[in-house]
């Protein structure tokens, strides 16, 4: 059991996410707890899911929601499914202190 979707690797983070495509709106909904109480960070996006869509969608969202590049996130499970594990390049210290204070923010709004 995990209250947080993120996990430390030597090159950087990977995050849980759950996304959901063909939303009404976009955005980012907070961190969530399955039935298993693993945590997961809940997003959605506009896009339809054929063709890698919404997956180029959800780290196009990511990245600016986490004042990260583009180039430094990555999808490396789960690409079809719904539950995938997006990977996130850089000092694991400073992007766990960052991406922590962006999912506290995520979660009040």
């Amino acid at each position: 059991m995990s209250d947080t979707p993120v996990t430390t690797t030597t090159d950087g983070l990977r995050v849980a996410v759950r996304l959901t495509p063909r939303a009404s709106r976009a955005g980012v909904d907070g961190v969530r707890l399955d039935a298993a109480g693993q945590a997961y960070l809940q997003v959605r996006v506009t896009a339809p899911a054929e063709g890698g869509k919404a997956n180029a969608a959800l780290l196009k969202l990511l990245a600016k929601a986490w004042g990260v590049t583009r180039s430094r996130l990555a999808i490396v499970a789960g690409a079809k499914d719904r539950r995938k594990t997006v990977a996130v390049a850089g000092d694991p210290t400073a992007l766990r202190k960052h991406l922590t204070s962006c999912f506290d923010s995520e979660t009040r709004s």
